[in-house]
């Protein structure tokens, strides 16, 4: 969705954008196996953050997260910290160029942020020495920017600020 231009949106409450966080976090808990095409939520908000509100989520929070993310899946250490910091950096410097796009285009950028980070976390489990991943793996990337419409829809949804002005409201 869209932002309307008739809409001038509130400042982020911190105490949002850490309830998101966790509630991402949450959500990439449940067991889901092999199974390559679940979204990484949590991705999807840190990018969302470091993209909206680079001076309340930057790369220390996201590489903080992965570690959380790399101990509950018993992966190699530091995988995730590693692929939600190159995240968080690439959500930084996109910053000021994806919000002047249409959501098709917010959507591209993205992608292109969670297939690169894709490629580079299966460059690192290939250098350690385990084997070449199919095209498969591109899945979760493809259905986690498919997700970005209905994240900011409910990421942006506190901030918007109500279109006729209420005299007896501060703002």
């Amino acid at each position: 969705m869209a932002l309307r231009s008739d809409y001038l949106l509130l400042p982020a409450n911190r105490a949002f954008i850490a309830f998101s966080l966790v509630a991402a976090f949450l959500l990439n808990l449940p067991p889901w196996g092999t199974l390559q095409w679940v979204p990484d939520f949590l991705a999807l908000v840190l990018v969302f953050w470091n993209i909206h509100q680079p001076r309340k989520v930057g790369i220390g929070i996201a590489f903080l997260f992965g570690l959380l993310m790399d101990v509950h899946e018993a992966t190699l250490l530091g995988e995730h910290a590693l692929a939600y910091s190159l995240l968080s950096y690439g959500g930084l410097l996109l910053q000021r160029r994806v919000p002047w796009f249409g959501l098709a285009g917010r959507m591209l950028h993205v992608l292109a942020l969670f297939v690169l980070v894709q490629l580079a976390t299966h460059l690192m489990r290939i250098l350690i020495g385990g084997g070449t991943p199919g095209w498969s793996v591109l899945l979760g990337a493809l259905t986690t920017t498919m997700c970005w419409p209905l994240a900011e829809l409910l990421l942006f949804a506190p901030q918007r600020r109500a279109v006729e002005r209420d005299e007896n409201r501060p703002l």
